[in-house]
């Protein structure tokens, strides 16, 4: 298996519901207005970008997924990985909103940077919701989605060292199973390393290609050491002979299409593997009505966590207007 040390899903054809999505609120579609470019053009960035290259833009068309080296700067790495050290080990307050998960193997563990495996919701903390907001990341963005770009789904994500059970492991998966909305062309994720990763640590492995094909059905896997909340698989997964590991330095950004199937190995290493990562959309998206999709059991899964955290009841379509900000 490749080591890539950084030198078509087809929209959603679906026929469910629609709802338009943006700054200033959403309402039902009757159809999903894409923004595609026209055919011959490229399919999956926006023709007559000047921020990537023709062998960048010929990468992610081919293989779903490019890497720009030292895209982040070291003090705002610093700055994050902070943060997050100091929200998980509580030494400051947790900002109200903010989504703090602890490890399924640490459950019962006092929160710390050993038990808390992931931050979602970075909106909420304006220190780490800097991240989305980055100048030199923007432009980047801007090549996948156009000049109107939303957040919509925010994460910083710890990988303890493994307990022994390979809990720390995340099933190969696509990310468009937990984002419900449409055009998949037009969102890219941003995910960026916040110290080093590398096969040991858990670093994450993609099936080059896999942005091609059809969001397909996914389910818990079948591990038995557990495995934690929303880490759902492919179902039946096979054919991963195209696997592409991404060890990266601090500060390497990784940018993906939503439907690419990628994944991670268990942290085998006596250190963390930390990383930031925003979904980014075109700021004119659909919301995908989630009732008898392949959606709807995550979804379901969402909100009953949220209810539990917050001991409120929310509507989908409220999560996901109150979880989305225009960043350009």
């Amino acid at each position: 298996m490749p080591i890539m040390n950084w030198t078509h899903p087809d929209n959603l054809a679906h026929d469910y519901p629609l709802f338009r999505v943006g700054p200033f609120g959403c309402g039902l579609c009757g159809q999903n207005q894409s923004t595609n470019p026209k055919s011959g053009e490229l399919k999956y960035s926006i023709n007559g970008n000047s921020r990537l290259s023709s062998e960048q833009q010929k990468q992610y068309e081919d293989q779903g997924f490019i890497i720009i080296k030292n895209l982040i700067p070291k003090h705002d790495i610093e700055k994050y990985s902070k943060r997050f050290h100091d929200i998980a080990s509580r030494r400051v307050p947790t900002p109200p909103g903010l989504v703090v998960q602890k490890e399924v193997k640490a459950a019962k563990e006092s929160q710390s940077e050993n038990s808390v495996y992931k931050l979602w919701d970075l909106f909420n903390d304006d220190q780490l919701f800097d991240y989305c907001l980055h100048p030199r990341l923007l432009p980047y963005v801007e090549a996948f989605c156009g000049p109107n770009v939303m957040a919509v789904h925010t994460m910083l994500i710890n990988k303890p060292p493994d307990s022994g059970a390979n809990s720390s492991r995340h099933p190969l998966h696509q990310d468009m199973h937990l984002v419900p909305i449409t055009p998949a062309d037009r969102i890219v994720v941003a995910w960026t390393a916040l110290e080093a990763v590398n096969r040991a640590n858990g670093c994450l492995s993609v099936i080059a290609g896999t942005h091609k094909g059809p969001l397909l059905e996914h389910d818990y896997p079948r591990w038995e050491g557990g495995f934690n909340a929303l880490y759902q698989g492919v179902k039946d997964m096979t054919g991963s002979e195209n696997r592409v590991h991404i060890e990266a330095d601090a500060g390497d950004c990784l940018l993906f299409h939503p439907n690419l199937i990628h994944g991670s190995g268990a942290n085998r290493s006596q250190g963390y593997r930390k990383a930031i990562t925003c979904h980014f959309a075109a700021s004119d998206y659909d919301y995908v009505d989630v009732k008898d999709t392949i959606h709807e059991s995550a979804a379901n899964e969402v909100l009953a966590m949220l209810d539990r955290k917050f001991g409120h009841k929310f509507d989908k379509y409220y999560v996901w207007l109150c979880s989305d900000r225009l960043v350009q």
